[in-house]
């Protein structure tokens, strides 16, 4: 297990590098503000799923999609759905500080938890728990 962490943290180094290095290839200001406005949607969940977990997903990737579009597109804003209950996921869990089920937003150094509005609203009030989500990302 220990030797997969090991594995996992490397790949996840070396991306990062690979990807920094393309960067510093680019033209100085458009690199910064793609540096600067990249997003990441993070969706923890486990292993067997009930139907809010399911539409905590599905709100919050269609939420995604009909709201930026382009962004989704060319990577800026990112969505990913991960089961906390594999190993290969442990790494990054532990590094944003994930214990458990979260719907996490990561713009830089800042994280915004979704967690508790996203099982509150995401099969009640789909409408209240986009609005929330939009308002995460658009927050400078």
């Amino acid at each position: 297990m220990k030797n997969l962490v090991l594995v996992l943290t490397i790949a996840l180094a070396s991306i990062v590098n690979f990807s920094a290095k393309a960067q510093s290839t680019e033209d100085q200001s458009t690199s910064t503000v793609t540096k600067t406005a990249d997003i990441e949607v993070y969706y923890f969940h486990n292993t067997r799923r009930c139907a809010t977990c399911n539409a905590v997903e599905q709100v919050t990737r269609e939420t995604l999609e009909e709201s930026y579009p382009e962004q989704m597109k060319s990577g800026v804003i990112t969505f990913q759905s991960l089961n906390i209950e594999e190993g290969e996921t442990e790494a990054l869990a532990k590094n944003l500080g994930v214990s458990g089920q979260t719907l996490l937003i990561v713009k830089g150094d800042k994280k915004t938890d979704l967690t508790n509005d996203a099982f509150m609203y995401a099969r009640t009030k789909p409408d209240k728990l986009k609005e929330k989500v939009k308002n995460a990302i658009d927050q400078d």
